[in-house]
């Protein structure tokens, strides 16, 4: 259903369709909204990357790519992502506010350190095999069991479980160097 629905959409909403992502949004909001607000655990909050996801989605429908998983799980990382950096983002301010007598030099060297462990993990993982980088998005990074990404990817119990360690493996092996 999803491939029959959502890409269509998706494809439309690329070349500008603005019904084609109201009826985008439509379909996905909810769940979404479901990840963010899993997250953020505060309505106001879940609403402002939920909006944020859905003005990266029509700004970069056109960068989705079929091999990097389904429309679906394209959308949820996005949201998921911008869940995270607003988790990010109250917890910076709550350290600054905690840490008001810290000095400014320390608080953007730790600013400057999260950036970069960031941006190394963004590599690693996109040093991955689709398959490992899709099972390890899905159960790490969207929450789902092992026999939710079994039934969301239609592969084996064994197949996802060899995906998962072997890509936690290549990113630790990556991280390390």
């Amino acid at each position: 259903m999803e491939h029959e629905t959502l890409f269509p959409l998706l494809c439309k909403t690329a070349e500008g369709n603005k019904e084609a992502f109201a009826k985008l949004y439509e379909l996905t909001s909810g769940q979404l909204y479901a990840v963010a607000l899993k997250l953020l655990k505060r309505p106001e909050l879940a609403d402002e990357a939920t909006q944020d996801a859905y003005i990266k989605i029509w700004h970069n429908a056109g960068n989705y790519q079929r091999g990097k998983g389904t429309v679906l799980t394209w959308m949820v990382s996005i949201a998921r992502y911008r869940a995270l950096d607003l988790i990010r983002y109250h917890n910076v301010r709550n350290e600054v506010e905690l840490n008001d007598d810290a000095p400014a030099g320390e608080e953007s060297a730790q600013t400057v350190k999260l950036g970069a462990e960031q941006a190394k993990l963004a590599a690693c993982l996109d040093e991955l095999d689709g398959p490992q980088r899709q099972a390890i998005h899905l159960a790490y990074v969207n929450g789902m069991s092992h026999q939710e990404v079994v039934t969301h990817l239609a592969s084996p119990l064994g197949t996802i479980k060899s995906w998962i360690r072997r890509g936690l493996q290549s990113l630790q092996r990556c991280l390390s160097l």
